[in-house]
């Protein structure tokens, strides 16, 4: 019950964040469009690159404060 409290309490604050979805750079928009396909393809492997580490990260602290939740209910 407590987790469900606290995810519904997360959610109530993230979701009136909607114009951080509109944010984008024209910049770096107009440089990538320009780029090549060999380009944007290396653009594709540096984001996952970023996205990796942070997600496994995000992951984890997830699944061990949900560990934390089911043995303190146990």
């Amino acid at each position: 019950m407590r987790l469900k409290l606290t995810l519904a309490a997360l959610l109530a604050i993230l979701a009136p964040a909607r114009g951080a979805y509109a944010q984008g750079c024209a910049l770096c928009y107009t440089s990538a469009s320009a780029l090549g396909l060999s380009g944007q393809r290396s653009l594709d492997y540096g984001i996952l690159a970023l996205l990796t580490p942070a997600l496994v990260l995000f992951i984890s602290v997830i699944y061990m404060l949900y560990r934390r939740a089911v043995s303190a209910t146990a």
